[in-house]
This record gives C-alpha cells, structure tokens and sequence, in this order.
C-alpha cells in the first residue's frame, strides 16, 4: 500500500494520547514511504497526524471543501492540498488516492467516513483494507456493537471481520499490509427482501 487515509477528529479530544497517537502514525506512514491522505486541516487530530508525517520527510495530500478552507483550517504546508466544492468530493476524492482507511478517534464525521468506507467494501466497490486505530479503546465500544450486529445476523460475520483494529499504529499498517478481501456471497434472499 503506497496511500493510507486517515479519518480522526479536527479536535484534540480529551485524551493527550489521542495527539502523541496522531503524531506518531504520520511518522510511522512516513517512515514506512506511505503517502498520508486526510481531510487537510490544520487544526486538532487532523493537523497533529499531517504534522507528523511532514516532520519525517513524509508525502501529504490533502483534500478540504471550499466552506472550511475559507475558514483558514487548511494546513497550507502539505506536499498537494485539492480544494472541492463538497464533503460528497471530499470523499470521493479520498477515497481515489487511497489504498486503504485507517480512523481515529474522531466524531460524527470520522464514524461516517469510517462507515461509508466499509459500505463501499461491503458491497464490492473496493477491495480495500478498512481498520481502526483503537487508541486508550476509544473504540472498545463500537467494536463490541459490531459484533452484537454479527450475533444479531444483521451483519455478516465475514462483513465485521473487514474492519481491523490495533492500538499500534505499526502493528494495524502490518495487518492491512497482510488483509485479503473476501468475497462474500449474495446476503439477501426472496425470504429476506
């Protein structure tokens, strides 16, 4: 994998953790020759991840709609910052220059990202590893809901087994290094629909 997006929050959160984690994926992107693609903020988990990579000599690119990058958040020190008219184009475009999806602690938009990303999985329209970053379990719960939907049968258990996790920014690049797509058969059925 040349590219890996990162969906986290554009604030610091609570946890100073949650920046020294930022900081040291951009570094261990960086130094592993992978080009980080982000929402292209300045500010909070966003900046501190772009400001790792930068720090170590790494490849940058980020993507932010036109209404927030008026707002001056836009980091102006990356290697390629596009400016779309949209968080649909955000998205999109994100999506396009990565090979895989890496969220960290983040908010409503991070989970959208994150969500969208494995949707798009889900239904074949990228063979792309999809993980989280579970930094302090900020992401134990959403995980364990993942799993009661797998028990529930309202997700396939191949389909939640598409998200990885670790706590080590280098250990989860190792898994989606190694992560092979399965294919999973047709989930609904003339009873079903």
């Amino acid at each position: 994998m040349k590219s890996i997006a990162v969906y986290c929050g554009a604030n610091s959160g609570s946890n100073e953790l949650f920046t020294q984690q930022a900081l040291l994926m951009g570094r261990t992107l960086a130094e592993r020759g992978q080009t980080l693609v982000y929402g292209g903020g300045r500010v909070g988990l966003m900046g501190a991840v772009a400001d790792g990579a930068l720090r170590h000599g790494g490849r940058v690119i980020g993507v932010i709609p036109d209404f927030l990058a008026d707002k001056e958040l836009a980091h102006l020190g990356l290697t390629e910052l596009h400016v779309v008219k949209s968080m649909h184009e955000r998205k999109l475009k994100m999506a396009e220059l990565a090979e895989g999806f890496v969220a960290m602690p983040g908010g409503f938009g991070t989970l959208e990202e994150l969500f969208e990303v494995l949707t798009w999985g889900q239904l074949g329209l990228h063979r792309k590893p999809v993980a989280v970053l579970n930094v302090a379990g900020y992401y134990d719960h959403l995980l364990r809901a993942l799993d009661h939907m797998a028990s529930e049968e309202l997700l396939r258990r191949e389909n939640r087994a598409q998200l990885l996790q670790d706590a080590d920014p280098a250990a989860l690049l190792d898994q989606m290094a190694r992560w092979q797509p399965v294919d999973v058969e047709k989930w609904l059925t003339p009873r079903t629909t």
